[in-house]
């Protein structure tokens, strides 16, 4: 579980635990990660606390290879960590923030557990998109010729949306690929939710204070509620029947008011998440990016 040291990462994975689940929390603070959990001692299950930071491949590298050390299977993956909306920047290999958090160090850690997941199986894998994929201001859009505002001007929710896209699709993609393994993937949108996930302060106010009185008209939830959509995807028995397929908590953000209420599972508004194309390309380009070779990651798209 990334991110599991607050928001509906911590709800998640303190459920998880009081289901008698051993869960690895994979946190960029760890000492943050352990003063969160600490309470879920007693409360069943078991947390392990690793320290991973999604902006360097280095550190998910370092992740992954520490709990290779430790653990032979993978039940379930939520790659639910996330940045939203950020000046701009790059991260530490030079990528934009938010593709490189959201996507990158997520695609890179997905594809060096996949051995790990295929032991485990039936496993499920469960990435958190959102419903800005569809897009905000504008349409949502994948640019792979310029992924990091390199040629274009920046701007934070359109790299955030961009972000969240390939999530999406990557999420699809990659069920495709591990369709007959026992492994099932699974993209969400947990809701609207109050959380840490806006690093601007004045927007964090108007998110946590100023909009708190509209927060139902809204959409606006808390992070219990938004952890049922991943919750569902990793507990539901008739969840692996729907690999690759997208759910969504209700949302007043989508454009098309018929898309609104949501659905376990729905067809995302975004037409490019069903471009094969597309997404072959973001697959070979993601790992040409954090430096995997195509041989090397696991069943190609036939």
């Amino acid at each position: 579980m990334t991110g599991a040291n607050s928001g509906s990462g911590l709800t998640t994975t303190e459920q998880l635990v009081r289901q008698g689940a051993h869960v690895v929390a994979a946190c960029r603070r760890v000492a943050a990660g352990e003063e969160a959990t600490r309470a879920l001692a007693s409360a069943g299950g078991t947390v392990e606390v690793g320290e991973l930071d999604l902006g360097r491949l280095a550190s998910v590298h370092r992740f992954v290879d520490a709990f290779l050390e430790k653990h032979d299977r993978l039940d379930g993956l939520v790659n639910n960590a996330g940045v939203m909306n950020t000046p701009a920047g790059r991260t530490e290999d030079g990528f934009e923030t938010q593709f490189g958090v959201n996507h990158l160090g997520h695609f890179l850690l997905t594809e060096r557990l996949i051995p790990a997941l295929k032991a485990g199986a039936p496993s499920r894998v469960v990435c958190v998109s959102s419903v800005a994929h569809a897009g905000m201001r504008r349409e949502a859009r994948l640019d792979l010729d310029d992924p990091h505002f390199e040629r274009r001007p920046y701007d934070g929710m359109a790299a955030y949306s961009q972000s969240k896209l390939a999530i999406v699709i990557y999420a699809r993609h990659l069920a495709r690929r591990l369709a007959g393994t026992g492994v099932s993937v699974f993209s969400t949108h947990p809701g609207w939710i109050r959380s840490n996930l806006v690093q601007h302060p004045a927007l964090r106010w108007v998110q946590n204070i100023a909009l708190r009185p509209f927060s139902r008209p809204l959409g606006l939830i808390s992070a219990e509620d938004g952890a049922q959509t991943q919750l569902h995807c990793l507990l539901d028995d008739d969840a692996p029947n729907h690999s690759g397929e997208y759910y969504s908590q209700n949302s007043v953000l989508y454009a098309n008011r018929s898309d609104r209420p949501g659905g376990w599972p729905m067809r995302s508004p975004n037409p490019l998440v069903y471009d094969d194309e597309l997404a072959e390309r973001l697959y070979r380009e993601s790992a040409r990016m954090v430096g995997l070779e195509i041989s090397a990651t696991t069943d190609r798209l036939s």
